[in-house]
């Protein structure tokens, strides 16, 4: 499922079932699935990203009944801008709208107003003074990772809101589980939740599948967009059938996001996606080190590193480097 242009080496992500992604002797993945019917919010390429300008009340049960008014944050719906030196260390998660916000802020004076669940409206370009429309959370990621300097945001307060991480839940589930019950109400909302789960885990193969096919036509920026994309739609929690805590199309998607690093030059981004990737579980320490995608990465100087925190051979290579010694060979 690795981001492989030549046929002899190509991966592909095969659907199964329990949506598992396997290795092919063939090192051929794909995932079967229907003809998507469209995909929104998805910036393809660099020229396609356009510059774009961005109470409540309690009853107070008294003798008599008097109204007082609730405090509310006045700040909430506004915006702020922050300019930001790389990397930056507030991390990022996509939303059920596609959007990318703030899940962790770090204790730095440079992020003193950032707070989770703001949202990030307009980011830096990659290149240039130009601020990008934050279209979705693969073209943030992409943005924020291929830009040379310091990046600027323009976020949206939100009050500490992250319901835009929650699924639906409607009034009658809400009270039943206030009252400790289940009933019809927490029932439906299950039922659709989990038809919710099932189509987006469909559009995430369509996803995944549209950027390999972006990146057998050497449009690696888009296909990055994409991917990065794809790696935003993981599960939060995530359990599979066999316990793993992450899926199998998160594994390649990173790694496939680290291939389009390395195909535009982007060494640290494409550095951190194969870490990640390594992280998640991604095995084929032979493949890493020959898959030619990744050419222009194992010529950086943080490749062998990261590969020997990983890869047993690193130990078999220092044995190997004491037996020559004792032999006194070089």
């Amino acid at each position: 499922m690795a981001c492989i242009a030549s046929q002899s080496s190509a991966f592909t992500v095969r659907a199964q079932v329990d949506a598992s992604v396997t290795m092919s002797a063939s090192n051929a993945r794909m995932v079967s699935i229907p003809a998507r019917k469209s995909f929104k919010g998805v910036a393809l390429a660099k020229g396609s990203f356009k510059n774009q300008k961005l109470a409540m009340s309690r009853r107070t049960a008294t003798v008599p009944v008097a109204m007082a008014s609730a405090k509310v944050d006045a700040s909430v719906g506004t915006t702020y801008e922050v300019d930001l030196p790389k990397p930056v260390v507030a991390k990022f998660a996509r939303g059920n709208d596609g959007g990318a916000y703030v899940i962790q802020v770090p204790n730095d004076p440079a992020y003193s107003e950032f707070e989770m669940g703001d949202k990030i409206v307009q980011i830096s370009a990659s290149f240039g003074p130009e601020m990008w429309a934050a279209e979705n959370y693969g073209q943030v990621m992409y943005a924020m990772k291929t830009r040379s300097g310091d990046i600027a945001m323009v976020l949206e307060k939100r009050g500490g809101d992250l319901s835009c991480f929650e699924y639906e839940k409607n009034d009658r589930f809400k009270a039943e589980r206030a009252g400790g019950n289940y009933g019809l109400g927490t029932k439906e909302v299950q039922e659709k939740n989990y038809q919710t789960k099932k189509e987006r885990e469909s559009e995430r193969k369509a996803m995944f599948n549209e950027a390999l096919g972006l990146f057998k036509q050497e449009k690696y920026d888009e296909s990055l967009v994409i991917f990065e994309n794809v790696v935003g739609l993981e599960p939060p929690k995530y359990m599979g059938d066999n316990f793993a805590t992450v899926s199998d199309i998160l594994k390649v998607a990173q790694y496939n996001v680290a291939c389009c690093y390395s195909k535009i030059n982007e060494m640290d981004a494409g550095i951190e996606a194969l870490e990640a990737s390594l992280k998640a579980g991604f095995e084929d320490y032979k493949f890493i080190r020959s898959d030619p995608n990744l050419a222009n990465l194992r010529n950086d100087e943080g490749f062998k590193p990261l590969m020997d925190k990983f890869d047993e051979p690193f130990i078999n290579e220092n044995a190997m480097n004491v037996l020559k010694g004792l032999f006194g060979k070089k």
